[in-house]
């Protein structure tokens, strides 16, 4: 540890938003970054624990205190090599992660400022991406193959350790390029896709074949591989059957964001297919970070108003949570950067119709619900009270989450990671879940 009483002396220190008055007309990141002096003192508050509950937190088992310190004391190659080594792309997490890490961190038990980790990897795998610290691998191939099926986090993540164990990777992928949700749910107001891009040519040039426009059939697995990797996340998003479904402008969270991206990467759309809010009363059903991105993108297609509306109860207003107590991840109450550019927000709101007008949605009828604890154990008790009210709304997203996928029984060489194998869960989730999966293949593969 560089500097052992920076954590006493050095406040913790975020580069913050762009003003909303700026961000809210475009689709660049929101994200600031700090200049390399700020930055690097920013890693010396690093206590360097004892303990390191940032490490045990950290799905990948990430190790803030190696690379804050090499980041400290000015050594960016050296902070990137030790990143690198547990993350394999931590310009996704250092952008997109919830930092369960820094809810672990000791500051954040003693004075609620933990260590910019996360931000502290953003910069430093752009300042690697800058000085060519990222350099290309030339893996020796071991006469062995390996398919993987779908490119988001985990995929792509089992198909890098795969390939750097000398196997030949396919990839293959529905979409027409690579990332899954990382390209085609998170806006790029958040992750800029030329961040993937960027890293997609660097895992071409290590020999990554990648596939697209290809529909997999998982009972009939393409032929000549010798293990598979299936990584197709959670493709069924979680419906709403209540009366007027049907109505048009009621669509799901998806069809909204990933339409966004495909547009903003030059792909043509007709009007009728467009779904656009534009002038429009938004009401988003769903409180979690897919119904904060539909907040955010209607912003900036110029909506009215936007309302989001939750089935369960609000959050504490932290910073702490007394039901999850420090290490663990406190369940508090989240306001995103697009709740900062302006939301009406409710909780315990239960929706029990949708309204329209010449078949086209005109509002929701929605009712204020409390939830009981259930005599029999279980799920608590959903109970109504008030009278039901309509919230005006011209289109209605449905961001409630993801069913996990029902998938056949596989042969012993096909392996399934991410979302696909644990449901709808987080980024850095879905990347460890393809290092342990590329691990598993690999024993599987040399005979270990």
């Amino acid at each position: 540890m560089g500097d052992y009483k920076a954590f006493l002396t050095i406040h913790r220190k975020e580069a913050g938003y762009r003003p909303v008055h700026d961000r809210i007309h475009d689709f660049g990141e929101v994200e600031q970054t700090l200049n390399s002096g700020d930055r690097r003192q920013q890693a010396s508050r690093c206590m360097d624990c004892g303990v390191p509950f940032c490490h045990w937190a950290c799905p990948l088992g990430n190790k803030p205190p190696e690379w804050n310190d090499a980041l400290y004391r000015g050594d960016w190659e050296l902070a990137y090599r030790l990143l690198n080594s547990t993350n394999d792309f931590p310009e996704f997490t250092g952008r997109v992660c919830p930092a369960l890490c820094e809810k672990a961190c000791v500051l954040n038990l003693t004075v609620h400022e933990p260590t910019t980790n996360r931000e502290d990897e953003a910069a430093i795998t752009e300042h690697a991406f800058e000085e060519n610290y990222v350099r290309i691998a030339h893996p020796e191939r071991n006469g062995k193959s390996v398919a993987v099926i779908g490119s988001g986090p985990a995929g792509l993540v089992a198909a890098n350790r795969l390939n750097l164990l000398g196997y030949t990777v396919t990839l293959f992928d529905k979409n027409e390029d690579a990332g899954g949700l990382l390209r085609y749910g998170i806006p790029n107001f958040k992750l800029n896709k030329a961040v993937i891009d960027r890293r997609m040519e660097v895992l071409r040039a290590e020999g990554i074949r990648f596939k697209f426009n290809t529909n997999i059939d998982l009972t009939t697995l393409p032929e000549g591989f010798d293990a598979y990797v299936v990584a197709t996340g959670t493709p069924e998003a979680r419906d709403l059957p209540v009366p007027g479904r049907d109505l048009k402008g009621v669509y799901f969270a998806l069809d909204m964001l990933a339409q966004q991206n495909r547009v903003l990467a030059g792909c043509e759309f007709k009007r009728d297919e467009l779904v656009s809010a534009r002038g429009k009363d938004v009401l988003v059903i769903g409180g979690g970070d897919t119904g904060s991105d539909c907040i955010g993108t209607a912003h900036r297609q110029g909506c009215r108003s936007v309302t989001q509306i939750e089935i369960m109860p609000k959050p504490v207003e932290g910073p702490d949570d007394p039901q999850h107590p420090w290490p663990e991840w406190p369940h508090t109450l989240k306001t995103t950067s697009s709740h900062e550019e302006g939301c009406v927000r409710r909780w315990n709101m239960n929706t029990l119709r949708f309204i329209g007008k010449d078949g086209k949605v005109t509002g929701a009828e929605v009712q204020e619900i409390v939830w009981r604890p259930n005599p029999d154990g279980g799920r608590p008790l959903m109970e109504p009270v008030g009278k039901p009210e309509v919230i005006k709304a011209e289109i209605v997203l449905l961001a409630m989450g993801f069913l996990k996928p029902e998938l056949p029984k596989f042969a012993p060489n096909v392996f399934v990671a991410g979302d696909a194998a644990l449901g709808a869960s987080l980024v850095v989730r879905a990347m460890a879940s393809g290092q342990d999966v590329a691990h598993r293949v690999d024993k599987y593969l040399s005979g270990k």
